[in-house]
């Protein structure tokens, strides 16, 4: 759909994207990077200028930090500036394991394309 989109040279305020695990665990991370970057490097040239994307991942096998890096890269890919507006993540009520850091699998960054 985004390509869709994005040959019609649609433009959005805010786009929202919240995937399927793409990453179970982090065997599978590379194969997951390629398409959390395709699906954001899309967004973030739909964005209008101050435009807002909120993505999210629950992949365990991606963590936080690869999470920003890959959004990151989309964004150097797209040829855009983004500044980080917002780290989210699970509820006080959803407490990760100290011994499963996987548990920690939802992520998600508020980003405002500058």
């Amino acid at each position: 759909m985004l390509r869709k989109l994005r040959d019609q040279a649609a433009s959005f305020d805010m786009i929202v994207l919240d995937p399927p695990k793409f990453a179970p665990t982090a065997a599978h991370a590379e194969k997951a990077s390629r398409a959390y970057k395709d699906i954001n490097l899309l967004a973030l040239k739909l964005l209008d200028p101050d435009g807002l994307l909120v993505t999210f991942s629950c992949s365990g096998g991606v963590n936080s930090d690869l999470f920003q890096k890959i959004v990151a890269a989309a964004a150097a890919d797209a040829a855009v500036d983004a500044q980080i507006i917002e780290r989210l993540g699970a509820a006080s009520d959803h407490p990760v394991s100290i011994h499963f850091p996987e548990g920690e699998y939802l992520k998600g960054l508020i980003v405002r394309r500058a």
